[in-house]
């Protein structure tokens, strides 16, 4: 067998199996993105158990927000120039590994270190997930609907996050919000072999270190400054200076980009202008979800002290809307195109948003809580599906890794800035009214209302960006092209092993 028909993609495999592996990848990737928000509810227990302040605490949440962010795109590129699946199951060694580490610490310095190995391992895995889907699955219906299920993963896992944190939390110890995914992850491991096929881009193999070295050094400091400016403050020389230095990295990157031989970022990439603006949207949804959840856990807690594990429960109302309306988002981007989809689901946040910005010191979580959550959900499922969708119309299954890089390092670049403005908004405006007088439950109230108002304008501009920048006829013309391939393949097939 020759080497090219080696890595053909893995549609001529059983449709059992096709979705098997569906079912490996997207319970790899519901890990990832729920050690993103696991660990919000159990810092508190964290910070008693290892002895450490508040101001320590953060860094256990943004060590995993820096690599992860920082090492995207080089993960999504090494994975088509090496191989998927072998790239695939080194982030599952790395990430399992790096949970017992850090289920094991001893030491707040420890943990840090232990969770941005994490990141990397998450950062591996996530864009592998998706160009595993992408080279398994023919683009059209087929491939919406396990992109719908692996969205549903993505935006549910978030919420979820929050209520496996408040359950572990409370019951076994926050030990084990890191312990539960190594035997999730040796799962995975053991699985993989048997049901994923190897596939990578053809063609040279040699990376572009020039390009590797200074797009990831510019996003994880990009990441690492944004997440810092809340205490560092925001026009401090010290944020100053890494915003620029990190400015000059990426500008660095791109003008790289335009000369090597074998880019890491093929800039043609960005000629189809529907993936831009996705990625554009995408980076504004992570930015508002991201924020959503930091306010809200925040909220029910510090105000309505509410416990971690009561914490929890309050968002199975979010989750739980994501998983059932999943299958109807994916329905009705086959049906009607990724762009008004994307757009009701942008609509949906930005209300679930607004909804919030009533919020009061004695709030009741039916009438304040529940109908935001309900929309948010609804939101979630019909915005990330069609984003993830829309940002790979079009793509060869080349740049299957690139293209699932890109989207997922927006995402998360959006997920730090989102935090970071809603922290610093809440942090200054409760701090002022603290100094005039104000008791500390009606400040910080009022600090996250405000949040949620410029939150919600945030995601206000996302549904312009969906608008103006989602092109329906591109999105038309991959599925058309998509629609004829089955008859050109039955000529060339050459039947592999799954």
């Amino acid at each position: 067998m020759s080497r090219s028909n080696e890595m053909r993609p893995s549609t001529t495999a059983p449709d059992r199996r096709r979705w098997l592996v569906l079912g490996l990848v997207c319970t790899a990737f519901f890990m990832t993105v729920l050690d993103v928000s696991i660990v919000n509810v159990a810092l508190p227990s964290i910070g008693r158990s290892l002895e450490v302040g508040e101001s320590s605490l953060q860094w256990i949440i943004t060590a995993y927000a820096i690599t992860f962010g920082g090492f995207l795109l080089l993960g999504g590129r090494a994975g088509d120039l090496l191989g998927r699946k072998r790239v695939f199951m080194v982030g599952l060694v790395v990430f399992a590994a790096a949970s017992l580490v850090c289920g094991l610490a001893s030491s707040i310095v420890m943990l840090d270190w232990a969770r941005a190995a994490q990141g990397l391992g998450a950062a591996i895995i996530t864009p592998a997930t998706l160009s595993i889907i992408m080279t398994t699955f023919r683009e059209g219906k087929e491939r919406n609907k396990a992109l719908g299920i692996w969205g549903a993963m993505g935006g549910s896992g978030a919420a979820a996050g929050v209520i496996f944190g408040g359950v572990l939390t409370k019951y076994l110890g926050w030990e084990w919000i890191f312990f539960v995914n190594v035997p999730v992850a040796a799962l995975v491991l053991a699985l993989t072999p048997g049901l994923i096929r190897e596939s990578r881009a053809e063609g040279a193999k040699n990376f572009d270190i020039a390009g590797a070295v200074s797009v990831t050094a510019g996003l994880a400091l990009l990441v690492y400054a944004i997440s810092n400016a809340p205490h560092a403050g925001w026009a401090s020389a010290r944020t100053i200076g890494e915003l620029v230095l990190a400015g000059a990295l990426l500008v660095a990157f791109v003008f790289n980009e335009t000369r090597a031989s074998n880019p890491l970022m093929p800039l043609r990439i960005f000629r189809v202008r529907t993936l831009a603006g996705a990625n554009a949207v995408g980076l504004i949804l992570g930015a508002v979800v991201f924020s959503n959840f930091f306010l809200l856990t925040l909220y029910v807690q510090q105000v309505l002290l509410y416990s971690a594990l009561k914490t929890g429960i309050t968002f199975l109302a979010t989750a739980g809307t994501v998983v059932l309306v999943a299958g109807l988002s994916q329905k009705l981007v086959t049906r009607f195109g990724a762009k008004p989809v994307m757009v009701l689901g942008m609509v949906l946040i930005t209300g679930g948003l607004l909804w919030y910005t009533q919020i009061a010191v004695d709030s009741t979580y039916a009438t304040a809580l529940l109908p935001g959550y309900l929309l948010m959900g609804f939101g979630i499922a019909f915005a990330f599906i069609p984003v993830s969708i829309a940002a790979l119309a079009g793509v060869g299954e080349r740049d299957a890794g690139l293209a699932s890089g890109i989207l997922n390092t927006a995402q998360q670049i959006g997920g730090a800035l989102g935090v970071a403005i809603a922290a610093t908004i809440v942090t200054t405006h409760a701090t002022t009214l603290l100094k005039s007088g104000d008791d500390a439950a009606h400040a910080y109230t009022s600090g996250f209302a405000l949040s949620f108002w410029v939150i919600a304008a945030l995601s206000a501009v996302g549904v312009l960006v969906a608008i103006v920048l989602v092109r329906q006829d591109e999105c038309r013309k991959a599925e058309d092209v998509a629609k004829a391939e089955p008859a050109i393949e039955a000529a060339s097939r050459v039947a592999v092993p799954l």
